[in-house]
């Protein structure tokens, strides 16, 4: 795996929402790092990418509540255990499980396996809550994918914040999750 500045030169086979992730952040004027690789879907896989990039590539969970009238986008360090029950409490709703992929692709234009923040720039209508677990925004640095899980970026966590979230209109919540048993 290579690290590159930036977009891909060649974007053939790229997907149009891969291209819409970099033309976004171009548009803000952020920069970012970028390596390519073979389907990283789950955290296995994220941890050898975290290797090269020198950076812990964020989990990302899509969640919602039973009745699938809140959806929440969690944020948390890659090697962090995810309980339910220890984040349910802290936003005041129960019964929270992984929401449907429809759901996923219906307000972030994203797949399974690629779940990530950049995602947020599809949601127009605001109607995803973004939840960010305290140790990630500790952080200088951050990884996530650019809406495929063939790729993945490395950006500063200031400039997601401060940059990219005001852009996108989304607000977040900070949690803290031990994700201990």
């Amino acid at each position: 795996m290579e690290i590159y500045n930036g977009r891909p030169e060649n974007v053939d086979g790229r997907l149009p929402r891969e291209i819409r992730t970099y033309d976004y952040l171009d548009s803000l004027g952020i920069p970012y790092q970028r390596t390519d690789h073979e389907p990283a879907n789950n955290m296995e896989a994220c941890n050898e990418i975290d290797a090269v990039i020198g950076v812990l590539i964020c989990k990302n969970l899509f969640l919602c509540n039973r009745q699938k009238t809140l959806f929440y986008l969690l944020m948390m360090p890659g090697d962090k255990k995810f309980k339910t029950k220890e984040l349910s409490a802290q936003i005041g709703s129960s019964r929270l499980s992984f929401a449907e992929p429809e759901d996923m692709l219906k307000y972030l234009d994203i797949e399974p396996g690629a779940v990530s923040i950049m995602g947020l720039m599809n949601d127009k209508e605001h109607a995803v809550k973004l939840l960010i677990d305290e140790d990630v925004l500790k952080g200088e640095e951050l990884g996530c994918h650019p809406c495929v899980c063939t790729s993945s970026l490395k950006l500063r966590t200031a400039d997601v914040i401060e940059k990219f979230l005001v852009a996108t209109g989304h607000d977040y919540q900070v949690v803290h999750l031990v994700g201990e048993d």
